[in-house]
């Protein structure tokens, strides 16, 4: 399914923008999701995540509804996802973001995880879902497009304008696939309604999730799980197993 000019897309500018890829039942069911959980969370929202000033943010959606399973186990995304990081890849978090309206602040140019590519290369990918249009006025992702073969981290906390860096507007059901080790941030709502997004995160089968999945799914929710989402969440594997808990120890991160 992936072609040839999107496989050197990706590995040579680091995204790839598939326009119009989320059908528009697909579009409006997640529209409605999101919305309904976060009325329901309140306060709590984003809670297995992070909060975050300005923006709406919920996490660990898989276990909110089948349509998030579907979602992140979508043929040509995983295409995509693997041929950044290869297939032994598993899911590792999925959240929604929601710039506020009038929301003056950018967010920090940033690469995700933190993440430097090691000697095995790229080991991190984002998928980037527009609920809403993205505009120049509404806090559409900037990046650097060939920062991802840069194997360095932009100066934390920096929001300023860097030389190369290209916004990606889209209309709402675009998805955008990002090496996520590419610089990137979200900008500035300057307008008076929110703009909503889900990011589907993926990482190497050798890092620990974001998201802790096992522990964080409900049993019907894992009981509802094709094999393959099972083998995509790393709901029987070991390793992550290990590697999870190894992270809990050291940062208390994840839960």
């Amino acid at each position: 399914m992936l072609e040839q000019t999107e496989r050197r897309q990706l590995d040579e500018l680091g995204y790839l923008v598939l326009p119009g890829f989320v059908p528009p039942r697909m579009l409006a069911e997640l529209r409605d999701r999101v919305e309904a959980l976060w009325e329901q969370e309140g306060s709590e929202a984003g809670s297995e995540f992070r909060y975050e000033s300005g923006a709406r943010r919920l996490a660990n959606l898989v276990d909110k509804g089948a349509i998030f399973a579907e979602l992140v186990s979508m043929p040509k995304i995983l295409e995509c996802i693997e041929h950044v990081i290869g297939p032994a890849c598993k899911l590792s978090s999925l959240n929604a973001r929601s710039t506020n309206p009038n929301n003056g602040e950018s967010q920090p140019w940033h690469v995700d995880a933190g993440a430097i590519a090691d000697e095995r290369g790229y080991w991190v990918c984002n998928s980037v879902w527009m609920l809403d249009d993205f505009t120049v006025e509404n806090g559409a992702t900037r990046m650097i497009p060939r920062s991802h073969t840069w194997r360095r981290l932009p100066d934390a906390g920096n929001t300023g304008p860097l030389e190369g860096e290209e916004l990606v507007t889209g209309e709402a059901g675009t998805v955008v696939i990002m090496n996520a080790h590419m610089w990137h941030g979200g900008t500035a709502n300057r307008t008076d309604r929110c703009r909503r997004a889900l990011h589907a995160f993926y990482t190497r089968n050798d890092r620990p999730q974001q998201q802790y999945q096992k522990a964080l799914l409900r049993p019907e929710t894992v009981a509802a799980l094709t094999p393959q989402q099972r083998r995509l969440l790393a709901i029987d594997d070991v390793e992550n197993d290990r590697l999870s808990s190894a992270m809990s120890r050291m940062s208390g991160f994840l839960k």
